[in-house]
């Protein structure tokens, strides 16, 4: 058969295929997606490795297996419960993040730790054996059955894991990977998609446990086709504010477990260090006797986080004032500032205000709105709120303090820190764990929250 060319364009966002340039894609609504690319009307065969099929048996003829039996601990604690106990014989893990963030870092650390009872494969796309030895020094990884290899062709690829048959496999990263049987360049949607659905066969067929590492686009999402996402068992995603050495690893699919885990760590000159009390680290260095400081609990998965939030308000001579926020969104506290003008008659109106969450973490959660409302009100009044008071709620544009989720959770965490006091919505009061024993005082609008922190100073 003849094999004829022809160049498409393909939105390298989800794969869109057209045969002229367009500026917005018809199908995710993405401008500025389209790639020009050679397709060949007859492809050559596939060249895979394997293939993944099976005999058709009934659901009562296959033996149950105890899935905590063949899960695979790492030993990174904060690893392992974000997987639900370990990892799965033949899981096709993608972890994304920024660059930097410390993904290779991880991936190396996953090895060295299972390559003491385990065969793993190393392959790097970016690397050279010998910048890869650098890096495993400086993380402690020089013992253990863990091979290396710098290969970005996947039929080299399939060739060395016959060779080494690990038990683990890491590729790093799935951008530089390619097939040359396919003539799109390394990254393209065509490309990212090929190599990962033929890893995904390997994986499946071998049972190989394959750690996929993922670019981002300049948006912060994963690099190429959304349909990579949905080719993977789990997704796991870094995400960090600039100049701060903490790391949140969030779970955004899991196939063999729950996605509502993070793990949190520290990157250090010796690797990531898991964070096993992030609560104490991000309010251990709080002030005493400071205005516009609070102390106030979110939820990341199923874990409280004890934060601190801090708010500085100062008049200006401008005439527009300044608004800065770190670790919120910018519309949510405008909102609240705006119900405290209305319902507490606070002139802000030529007074600059700065709100931060402090340790770089960022969070949606309308649990902080009353924190954040009283940070900003002792800032401006100049009082201090005690600093063995906790407060959690949401704010509504009335001025009320609505019920927040996980109540027990976020009073367990503010007990077993020391706290005394928490101020609370009312209507949570029904669904309070009996066992804890920290004082609670309940309030139904920001007025009297406010009131009630003035009165216990």
């Amino acid at each position: 058969m003849k094999i004829t060319e022809k160049n498409i364009f393909i939105c390298q966002e989800c794969g869109y295929e057209s045969t002229k340039w367009l500026g917005k894609c018809p199908d995710c609504g993405k401008w500025n997606s389209f790639v020009e690319e050679r397709k060949f009307s007859a492809p050559k065969a596939r060249t895979g490795m394997t293939n993944f099929s099976s005999q058709i048996r009934k659901i009562d003829e296959i033996l149950e297996t105890q899935t905590s039996n063949n899960r695979h601990k790492t030993t990174i604690n904060e690893f392992d419960n974000l997987l639900s106990g370990g990892i799965v014989e033949g899981q096709l893990i993608l972890i994304g993040g920024e660059p930097g963030i410390g993904k290779s870092t991880l991936l190396l650390q996953i090895a060295g730790n299972l390559s003491k009872k385990h065969t793993c494969l190393y392959i790097s796309g970016e690397e050279s054996l010998e910048q890869i030895k650098m890096r495993a020094q400086r993380l402690n990884i020089d013992k253990g059955s863990l091979f290396l290899a710098s290969e970005t062709l996947l039929s080299e690829i399939t060739s060395k894991i016959n060779k080494v048959k690990p038990k683990f496999l890491f590729i790093d990263s799935i951008q530089t990977m390619y097939r040359d049987d396919i003539a799109s360049a390394p990254g393209s949607v065509s490309q990212v998609r090929e190599t990962t659905s033929e890893l995904l066969s390997i994986s499946k067929s071998l049972s190989v446990a394959t750690f996929i590492c993922g670019h981002v686009t300049k948006e912060g999402a994963l690099a190429g086709p959304r349909l990579l996402e949905h080719i993977v068992d789990t997704v796991l995603y870094f995400s960090a504010e600039q100049h701060h050495s903490y790391r949140i690893l969030r779970c955004f699919k899991n196939r063999f477990g729950s996605t509502n885990e993070v793990g949190i760590f520290e990157m250090r000159e010796n690797g990531l260090m898991e964070v096993k009390n992030p609560s104490e680290i991000f309010i251990n260095e709080k002030p005493k006797n400071v205005s516009g400081s609070v102390i106030t609990c979110i939820i990341e998965g199923n874990r409280p986080i004890l934060l601190e939030v801090q708010a500085l308000v100062a008049s200006t001579p401008l005439p527009v004032p300044r608004r800065q926020f770190s670790g919120f969104e910018f519309n949510r506290i405008s909102i609240i500032i705006a119900v405290l003008e209305k319902r507490l008659g606070l002139r802000l109106l030529n007074q600059d205000i700065f709100v931060n969450l402090v340790g770089g973490i960022k969070t949606k959660e309308p649990t902080c709105d009353l924190a954040i409302a009283c940070a900003i009100t002792s800032a401006v009044s100049n009082f201090v709120i005690p600093t063995n008071t906790g407060i959690i709620g949401e704010v509504g544009l009335t001025g009320e303090v609505r019920a927040v989720t996980h109540i027990s959770q976020r009073l367990s965490e503010l007990e077993k820190l020391g706290f005394e006091k928490c101020i609370i919505p009312k209507n949570n009061m029904k669904g309070i764990d009996e066992k804890i024993k920290i004082k609670i005082i309940p309030v139904e609008s920001v007025f009297v929250a406010i009131n009630e922190i003035k009165n216990s100073v």
